[in-house]
């Protein structure tokens, strides 16, 4: 069976340019003696707005392997698939991360919902979970509840992946279930829950991906209460073995944590959960390579520079139609965003300082960083004038992609004392 090794990170690269910057971060972390591997991953939709096919996520990542001689694992996730876009990814991808978001909150029929409570008693009254102080106190009338708003999810992510695995193979295909593009945080009670319809369903998944309390905003650090996570991230960790063992879900089973890069305040606290339990984890980062680009751009001065400021001023011209597929995910303080006017005054390093996610540099500016961060739209639209100043600043713009997934990402979450 393919199997998703303990520490992995997705990285995405919009326009399929920083692959071997990317993977020199993950050098970097072998070198610190910790072996992580990376999953290059983008959506059908970031593939809508950049014009780009799934095969060339599978291609860029292979030259990177092959031309840095990189002995470790990796993979290239078809992120955020739905039966209807799937097959296109099915040839170039081995990680399939299955999104039942449309789903969630579907009334399932009474008969299905009275089968699941019926086939599952032991989730009714006091559950006990080791590593979890007392025991979960789930009365049958929350099984009901949480199995109503669940299992059609459950029931089309095992739609899904059987049409997957029929495809490809069972044993060449590693499953994430992705359940945090919701409204309310999952528990852990509830996850206990979903965890156990997925295994009725025989969901051979390595990965879940619940929604966590607090603000998992795109390239900005959490919002919310950490300790409040903390209890949450472990409790949900004691959960997942708990139901490997008691379901037979692969041993390999772990938590993904989306939007995750650029959640500073949590790495310690990930990294202190993984090191007390063992555990894996994957970090799905939020397409910040891209914010990288443009910040190596603004470095290198003339043309390159010129271009980001153009993205800039047509971000803020077009900023509701840019953010809207965003809102969810993105909080922007209008105030606090420039003017063309005077963005057209910075210079290449003002430019980068407003933008690189240095929370404690007095230029930094997280509203210009989220704008950015979803007007890749517009670098697109550019087409060859972008990729080509990629191109002409290689070296500026890949040594902030190495030193931003490095040492700002690898290192908090992995190797820090």
């Amino acid at each position: 069976m393919l199997t998703l090794e303990k520490y992995s990170v997705g990285v995405g690269d919009r326009f399929a340019h920083q692959a071997k910057a990317q993977l020199r971060a993950f050098e970097l972390a072998a070198a610190a003696g910790v072996s992580v591997v990376p999953v290059w991953n983008k959506s059908h939709r970031e593939h809508t707005f950049t014009g780009s096919h799934p095969q060339s996520v599978w291609d860029a990542a292979q030259a990177a392997v092959q031309a840095l001689s990189w002995p470790g694992g990796w993979h290239v996730d078809a992120d955020h698939i739905r039966m209807e876009t799937v097959d296109r990814f099915l040839p170039c991808s081995d990680f399939f991360t299955i999104d039942v978001a449309e789903c969630i909150g579907k009334p399932a029929p009474a008969a299905d919902v009275a089968a699941f409570v019926a086939r599952h008693p032991e989730l009714i009254g006091k559950v006990l979970v080791a590593g979890i102080g007392a025991p979960l106190e789930i009365p049958r009338a929350q099984v009901e509840r949480v199995a109503g708003k669940y299992l059609l999810a459950v029931q089309e992510a095992g739609r899904i992946y059987r049409h997957i695995a029929a495809k490809k193979g069972a044993g060449h295909v590693i499953a994430e279930v992705s359940m945090d593009e919701t409204d309310d945080p999952q528990t852990p009670p509830e996850l206990l829950i979903i965890l156990a319809a997925l295994a009725d369903e025989e969901v051979r998944l390595q990965t879940i991906a619940p929604k966590f309390t607090g603000r998992f905003n795109k390239g900005v650090d959490y919002v919310g209460d950490a300790a409040q996570f903390e209890r949450e991230f472990n409790d949900d960790l004691a959960v997942i073995a708990h139901a490997v063992a008691r379901y037979g879900l692969p041993g390999n089973l772990k938590l993904s944590v989306h939007s995750g890069s650029d959640k500073f305040t949590l790495y310690p606290i990930i990294r202190r959960a993984l090191r007390s339990t063992g555990a894996g984890v994957h970090l799905k980062t939020a397409g910040t390579t891209w914010l990288e680009e443009l910040i190596g751009l603004a470095e290198a001065g003339g043309d390159g520079l010129a271009l980001a400021k153009e993205i800039y001023a047509g971000a803020l011209d077009h900023q509701e139609e840019l953010c809207a597929p965003y809102a969810s995910v993105i909080d922007i303080d209008p105030t606090r965003l420039p003017t063309t006017a005077e963005v057209g005054r910075w210079t290449g390093e003002e430019f980068a300082h407003a933008l690189r996610h240095v929370p404690s540099h007095p230029q930094f500016n997280p509203s210009v960083r989220q704008l950015l961060h979803v007007a890749f739209k517009l670098a697109a639209r550019a087409g060859t004038r972008y990729t080509d100043l990629l191109k002409a600043s290689e070296n500026t713009v890949a040594r902030n992609v190495t030193e931003n997934l490095f040492a700002r990402h690898l290192h908090p979450l992995f190797i820090a004392p």
